[in-house]
């Protein structure tokens, strides 16, 4: 199976459809996937949780001709597993071959220096992001995270932040809106997860989450096929 590449452009949202479980993978009609998503995510650090992380890449190879994205979570922001950065490294190395993007963590850019530069070598596109599943960072550690992002070379950078109340929102909207100097995805999570993830798109996020199967992969997530017509029904904000 070979990489399929998946151009994002700046304020134009596009649709990323997760897996949850081995099984909602194994399950997934590659014609529905492409009708309900721009680019699959496989969540490796749940697959490992599956107990299923040895039959890779037979589990997505029925989805060949889609553009994949990787992902191997650290535990403090969603991952499934306690892994560490090095087992983290070797599991997303493992799959370059076949990745579209490659998502990591702007905790873990320090630690995973030599993917990085092996990323740079072969010209694969990745995703810096920060999650924070308690409350939506201040917009200075949201601006912190972005620079940093955009210095260590990332093609986007993803904010996923717990909403608790409109202003949490609106404040989200206004980073959205804001040129950041690189392409920026954003969404929320909780109560107001779903309202965020229209509004947040609407306002430009590049890459806009949804599940694939029966499993979200994060709290009040839409369903990908759902959230693929919802979407395309907005107007754009963005000036």
């Amino acid at each position: 199976m070979t990489q399929v590449d998946y151009p994002v452009t700046d304020g134009v949202p596009g649709i990323v459809g997760s897996f949850g479980s081995s099984d909602d993978l194994r399950q997934a009609e590659a014609a529905a996937v492409r009708d309900s998503c721009d680019m699959a995510e496989i969540r490796l650090d749940l697959l490992m949780m599956d107990g299923t992380a040895g039959e890779e890449p037979a589990l997505w190879r029925h989805l060949q001709g889609l553009p994949l994205l990787f992902t191997a979570r650290r535990h403090d922001e969603g991952g499934a597993r306690m892994l560490s950065a090095a087992v983290r490294m070797e599991l997303l190395e493992s799959v370059l071959d076949q990745a579209a993007w490659i998502d990591l963590e702007v905790a873990s850019i320090d630690e995973m220096g030599g993917l990085l530069q092996t990323l740079k070598t072969r010209s694969i596109p990745w995703i810096a992001s920060l999650h924070d599943f308690e409350k939506l960072p201040d917009t200075a550690v949201l601006e912190t995270a972005v620079r940093r992002a955009l210095d260590a070379g990332a093609g986007v950078f993803k904010a996923a932040a717990h909403l608790r109340q409109p202003a949490d929102l609106a404040r989200l909207a206004e980073f959205q809106l804001a040129d950041h100097g690189l392409p920026v995805a954003t969404m929320g999570m909780g109560p107001l997860a779903a309202v965020s993830r229209l509004l947040c798109a609407q306002c430009g996020s590049v890459l806009n989450y949804g599940y694939l199967g029966k499993t979200a992969t994060a709290p009040g997530q839409w369903d990908a096929a759902l959230l693929k017509k919802t979407i395309a029904r907005l107007a754009p904000l963005r000036p």
